[in-house]
């Protein structure tokens, strides 16, 4: 009798999104995300769904389980809510994909994430999420996350839970130029002239030096606001430079520290990127460096905003239909063509749809 062979395992960082194009094409359209049974009542009332990626087929994760992924696996994730006294529906969609994930399961999650929004009537904001880079929104969903290691045919092994790392972020800039960065973890990192935040995960803090404009203030009190809806338990609170009654301080190090270097993610200056067929074919050229404001969207083509911590796709209402449709793959290609590392934060947002991007458009 032969010997099994064992499938090849790809590295979702280096695919090249093979399946997306003319199977996506098949796999996105309405009639086809209808007949997906894992689909059926999705998104109809405000909670919590997750899926889980087994062998192409998108399968219920437990409910209890909620907050543990398997690191050889990828997941796809719903949050449905409604915001203050509107009826409307609204969604966050994430797809998770773990560190040893293979290319096959990487490339499911991400176009069943379309055809789940396809199924949603396109009204999904649409995310995704890697292992150990998880966005402040996603991770506002759980009490912890935990790793596990294996996937869906190696058993439950090991669980190592995840810790959150505090984080000091920087506001500067005049009017509506106000640019956001992360600094290193001292108090040597902060300056008169601006407004800082301390993120320790539920007890978020904002520092207004005395030369700090009103402008800085506000963007920061807007972030320390939106940090505390999305986390619950948290709390928000301000702090004025000359005041050290506050636990601001605390365990805040005053000496020198290295800024940690996070695998080639850059907080350089945003890069504006238009994607277009006009010519026939999807191109993608450079529009600027700089400032990106809502002026420098169009609402006929695609564009990639890249702001060094995040790439942002932006889909205009009256792109084309082919435009439209593959997102996440054009995300992809401008992160391998450009060198950036495969874990950056990625968001598919649509003309109109409330998102982080609105809050970096000046």
């Amino acid at each position: 009798m032969a010997g099994l062979i064992k499938a090849k395992k790809y590295d979702w960082k280096d695919s090249n999104m093979a399946l997306f194009g003319s199977d996506t094409e098949r796999q996105v359209k309405k009639e086809s995300a209808m007949t997906e049974p894992a689909w059926q009542g999705a998104g109809t009332e405000p909670g919590l769904k997750i899926w889980r990626i087994v062998k192409f087929e998108v399968t219920d994760w437990p409910v209890e389980d909620y907050g543990k992924f398997f690191t050889g696996d990828s997941y796809i994730i719903l949050k449905t809510y409604k915001e203050g006294s509107s009826e409307d529906l609204k969604y966050d969609l994430h797809f998770w994909i773990g560190t040893q994930s293979s290319q096959d399961e990487y490339g499911t999650a991400a176009y069943k994430t379309v055809e789940l929004d396809t199924y949603l009537d396109d009204k999904a904001v649409q995310h995704r999420e890697v292992q150990g880079h998880e966005s402040e929104k996603f991770k506002s969903y759980f009490p912890t996350l935990q790793y596990l290691e294996g996937g869906a045919e190696t058993g439950f092994r090991h669980v190592e839970p995840v810790e959150y790392k505090p984080r000091l972020l920087q506001f500067n800039g005049k009017g509506r130029h106000i640019t956001v960065k992360e600094v290193p973890f001292t108090e040597k990192s902060l300056k008169s002239d601006d407004v800082f935040v301390l993120d320790k995960g539920l007890e978020i803090i904002q520092w207004n030096g005395v030369g700090s404009n009103g402008m800085e203030k506000i963007k920061a009190q807007q972030f320390c606001q939106q940090l505390e809806a999305e986390r619950s338990g948290a709390s928000n609170s301000v702090v004025e430079e000359g005041s050290r009654a506050s636990s601001f301080y605390e365990g805040l190090p005053d000496d020198d520290v290295e800024a940690e270097e996070d695998e080639g993610v850059s907080t350089g200056e945003t890069t504006l990127m238009k994607v277009s067929d006009a010519s026939g074919k999807i191109e993608m050229t450079e529009v600027k460096k700089g400032t990106v404001s809502k002026d420098d969207l169009s609402s006929d083509d695609v564009f990639l905003v890249d702001t060094g911590l995040q790439v942002f796709v932006f889909v205009g209402g009256n792109a084309s239909s082919a435009e439209k449709r593959n997102g996440f793959p054009y995300a992809h290609k401008y992160i391998q063509e450009n060198d950036k590392k495969p874990f950056i934060q990625v968001t598919v947002v649509k003309e109109g749809q409330d998102s982080e991007l609105q809050t970096l458009l000046q």
